[in-house]
């Protein structure tokens, strides 16, 4: 086990940036690719991961462990890292960095510490590290939290949110729960306008009478489904953490059903690499409601 070798489990769209800016700040990536996908094969390579050939190999040799994948694996793939570390007979700090409520933060602390692991709760807010001028910033509590400082670089946020576990995955939710909720909304209601045929006339208005709230409306609508697929699980995280403080679900598990019905476009299978980048925002408006009952006529 070495403190300054990473895994990064597993190297996605989020996971394949972080690791490209950990080696420029000297430290050392690690993975195991076994049945992963071509796509996912390709990101590890374009981010100069090592491929490992077992995760037991990979428990062994790191010292902190990255879980950054779909929150809706997050409880199985703990179980399945805390099995590969007894295996390996080693303990390295694993830092759950995945977008769930503090109720399966909690879930998965159980699991990696019944095995003997030290456990960071961590969630990452913004885009992937690298891709944009601003830090992306990481957020992190629990008492093994200072192990996570390794990551702090130009591109990198470290921000220790104390030693209660569970305050990172909070505010990671809250934030989620604004945007991709407020970005939901705009595309559920600009949906409806579109089957109900008023389409130009509802984006002039808002183009007249809220010009920044269209403008994020052209920038993100369009490229919801590319996401779809891992923000459903987001979405009933997001109403998890709600619901456990009293306050309604109901929005986010709405929010759920319109990624369900993105997921069904063929946009979806198009990648932030491959996405069509010249499609408007009434394009994909017009391609969305194609999955509405009635093929969106209403």
């Amino acid at each position: 086990m070495s403190s300054q070798t990473v895994a990064i489990l597993s190297p996605g769209d989020m996971g394949h940036n972080v690791a490209k800016v950990l080696k420029k700040e000297g430290l050392r990536t690690i993975t195991c690719l076994a049945g992963r996908s071509d796509r996912t094969r390709a990101l590890a390579e374009a981010a100069a991961i090592e491929d490992l050939p077992s995760l037991e190999a990979v428990m062994g040799e790191a010292g902190l462990v990255l879980s950054i994948m779909p929150p809706s694996l997050a409880v199985e793939s703990a179980k399945t890292y805390a099995a590969a570390m007894t295996a390996a007979g080693s303990m390295p700090t694993y830092a759950d960095c995945n977008a769930v409520s503090p109720q399966t933060a909690l879930a998965v602390a159980d699991v990696i510490q019944s095995a003997g692991a030290p456990f960071v709760d961590a969630g990452i807010i913004g885009p992937g590290p690298g891709t944009r001028e601003k830090p992306t910033r990481f957020y992190v509590s629990g008492p093994h939290a200072g192990v996570m400082e390794m990551l702090e670089g130009p591109h990198i946020d470290v921000i220790d949110m104390g030693p209660d576990l569970g305050n990172a995955s909070a505010i990671k939710m809250c934030y989620a729960a604004v945007t991709k909720g407020t970005w939901t909304l705009y595309t559920a209601a600009l949906m409806a306008a579109e089957a109900l045929g008023v389409t130009d006339d509802l984006h002039d208005e808002i183009q007249f009478s809220r010009p920044k709230d269209f403008a994020e409306m052209e920038r993100m609508v369009p490229r919801m489904p590319l996401d779809a697929g891992r923000w459903i699980g987001e979405m009933h995280e997001i109403a998890h953490t709600l619901e456990g403080t009293g306050v309604t679900p109901n929005f986010h598990k709405g929010a759920a059903d319109v990624f369900e019905l993105l997921v069904k476009t063929p946009i979806a299978q198009e990648t932030r690499q491959t996405v069509d980048t010249s499609r408007t925002l009434k394009q994909a408006l017009a391609i969305y409601a194609e999955q509405l009952p009635g093929g969106g006529k209403f």
